[in-house]
């Protein structure tokens, strides 16, 4: 079984454990944080379009967290573990950035590293640690602003119980049928 060029993997999907190193010299585990809906961010810490984006979920974490949205980022950039303490402090990152080797991003995200991808990747977790939605190998540009960014986030803090749920089965019609 051969996957396509740039497939991505099929969403929904269970969201699979993944170990973001911290500059501490800790571990965070991306399982860490179920039961609140997790925005990730792939990122390179020079990228602009990286920075802008760190910039917005900073925002809305100030707005949303209180309501159960947790943004992460991870940063996969060589010498990425000497880059993520000024990232953060340049950019006054209020939520947890790590650090992730590039292939192993690249192997959790469906992505052929041979082939063209771009930053940042940025992949949503609902609060039953399913991956609800994930940005394509080439972007998404709406997920690049604090618009599409906060439909994704609102749409998931929304959902109660996950995105399935269905009312129970105790109309008039089933009653009858019942007796």
């Amino acid at each position: 079984f051969l996957m396509p060029v740039n497939a991505a993997l099929p969403v929904p999907r269970k969201a699979g454990e993944f170990v973001i190193n911290m500059t501490s010299g800790s571990e965070l585990l991306l399982s860490s944080f179920k039961g609140k809906v997790v925005m990730v961010e792939f990122l390179f810490t020079r990228c602009p379009h990286c920075q802008d984006s760190t910039r917005i979920m900073n925002k809305l974490y100030a707005e949303l967290g209180p309501k159960g949205f947790q943004p992460v980022g991870i940063a996969i950039d060589t010498m990425d573990h000497m880059l993520v303490p000024d990232f953060i402090k340049t950019f006054n990152v209020k939520y947890p950035v790590g650090y992730a080797q590039r292939e192993a991003a690249l192997k959790y995200l469906g992505f052929n590293p041979m082939e063209r991808w771009v930053v940042p990747q940025i992949m949503v977790i609902d609060r039953q640690g399913n991956i609800r939605m994930q940005t394509p190998a080439a972007g998404d540009p709406a997920m690049q602003t604090e618009a599409g960014m906060r439909a994704e986030i609102e749409k998931l803090l929304n959902e109660r119980s996950g995105p399935a749920a269905k009312p129970a089965a105790t109309t008039p019609a089933s009653k009858k049928k019942a007796g």
